[in-house]
């Protein structure tokens, strides 16, 4: 029998997007769910769309087919890889104000963003003494794997990006302007729109990497990388290595924080319950209901 490999298409576009079309695209989309064994996670507004999706590599076609029909989505912004098993349970797709959460309305990406970085030069870009790093990701994401003496915002969630900004930005630049700042992400969006703000905000030699960190992955030998460690993704495979293979991390399914080998060894760890990182976040009613839902997914394993 023939095992099924899923495509996995990592997806977005910022570009004005009418809104009576916006839902013409979504019931598109969940026809080809219906007929196929289509899933994933896509957002999509008046600015543009972001996710990824899931689904053999035929079915993949012919979801981007329909998509470049609506929006003629940029080539530079797909990422593919590969994995063994559905990293989604069914295809989600969600309307809201924003692609990505800034909740800073008055940016366009789409007109005023950085300078596109394509893998290669990027490496000369962030070995230079005058070039600030921003990683523009989340704490738990920098926490697993980032590009070494890269700067880390420590935010829970993009939103927090500009008010780091405005109050800690300064701080790395000696001279006003004095410096390039490159900034990255996982695909590229979240540091697009950074670049967008940051040029609003005065600044001038703002970068971004193209593709983000997944791209650089693909382009790059092990050897040449300076990224170390692994890139989280918003997916089950929870990380890839640098083969963009599932890599060594799983979930908390209690706080959601990814947690290595080595975490689920110490004594803090009770598999569905809790890890170390949120030992002290719950209550015992909280704990209770997390070890009914644990035990009823282990005897589904089962049936």
């Amino acid at each position: 029998m023939r095992q099924t490999i899923y495509k996995v298409a990592s997806i977005y576009s910022f570009f004005s997007f009418q809104e009576n079309l916006i839902l013409d695209l979504k019931d598109k989309l969940l026809s080809i769910e219906n007929t196929n064994d289509l899933s994933g996670l896509l957002i999509i507004s008046k600015e543009g769309i972001n996710g990824t999706i899931c689904a053999e590599e035929t079915v993949i076609e012919q979801v981007l087919k329909i998509m470049r029909k609506f929006i003629g989505i940029n080539e530079s912004n797909l990422k593919f890889s590969y994995s063994k098993t559905k990293i989604f349970k069914k295809l989600k797709i969600k309307i809201k104000n924003e692609i990505v959460t800034m909740g800073v309305p008055a940016i366009n990406p789409s007109k005023d963003a950085g300078t596109y970085v394509d893998s290669f030069r990027w490496n000369k870009l962030i070995k230079d003494r005058n070039t600030l790093v921003i990683d523009t990701r989340n704490h738990y994401e920098v926490s697993i794997g980032s590009f070494k003496e890269s700067i880390n915002p420590n935010t829970k969630n993009f939103s927090e990006f500009p008010d780091w900004v405005d109050n800690n930005l300064e701080k790395y630049i000696s001279t006003e302007n004095s410096k390039n700042i490159a900034m990255f992400c996982t695909g590229g969006i979240r540091c697009e729109k950074a670049t967008t703000l940051l040029k609003n905000k005065g600044y001038n030699n703002v970068f971004h990497l193209k593709g983000g960190i997944l791209k650089y992955l693909e382009d790059m030998s092990k050897e040449e990388s300076l990224f170390e460690g692994e890139c989280f993704v918003f997916d089950k495979r929870v990380a890839l290595d640098h083969k963009l293979e599932k890599g060594s991390y799983s979930i908390c399914h209690a706080c959601g924080m990814p947690i290595s080998i080595e975490d689920q060894k110490k004594e803090q760890y009770i598999e569905g319950i809790q890890c170390h990182f949120c030992i002290n976040r719950f209550t015992e009613e909280d704990r209770k209901r997390f070890k009914e839902r644990q035990k009823q997914i282990e005897n589904s394993k089962k049936t």
